[in-house]
């Protein structure tokens, strides 16, 4: 085969350091936007970005050209110096040194997209931290409680 054909849907999810809740409705917006551009710049489409105060996500589609661990890299480093030259009161604004990233069946993606829509709602019951123990139950990832959050 001399031709390289991929199509790999990946939910990345990443909370702000110690879930400080920075992501309020006046930078919010502006901020999955520019999370988005960051993902398409890097030929890593995205689908959806939202999120709550403390977190994010993001469908997006890996471009054959990216790995996994570089995108996240660009993304989160490049949106906290952004972040912090918006206004005074992020000055100490830092994302959490690690993630989640969990494939998404081609099939799903519309669920996974109105899922990302609905943080809000979804937050009135649960908090990012049980939201994201539920991901890695759903996606059997084993994990050490004392190392998933910083």
């Amino acid at each position: 085969m001399s031709q390289s054909l991929n199509k790999i849907y990946v939910h990345l999810i990443f909370s702000t350091k110690n879930r400080v809740p920075f992501l309020t409705d006046d930078i919010k917006d502006e901020l999955f936007n520019y999370l988005g551009g960051v993902c398409k710049n890097l030929e890593c489409n995205p689908l959806q970005v939202g999120g709550y105060k403390d977190h994010v996500h993001i469908l997006c589609l890996l471009s054959k050209k990216m790995t996994l661990v570089k995108l996240l890299e660009e993304v989160k480093s490049s949106s906290s110096k952004w972040i912090k030259t918006k206004d005074e009161k992020f000055s100490n604004f830092y994302w959490q040194s690690g993630y989640g990233a969990f494939s998404v069946n081609p099939t799903e993606t519309d669920l996974v997209k109105k899922y990302i829509q609905n943080q809000e709602e979804h937050h009135k019951v649960k908090n990012f931290q049980d939201e994201y123990r539920a991901f890695l139950k759903k996606y059997d990832v084993e994990y050490d409680e004392k190392y998933v959050w910083d």
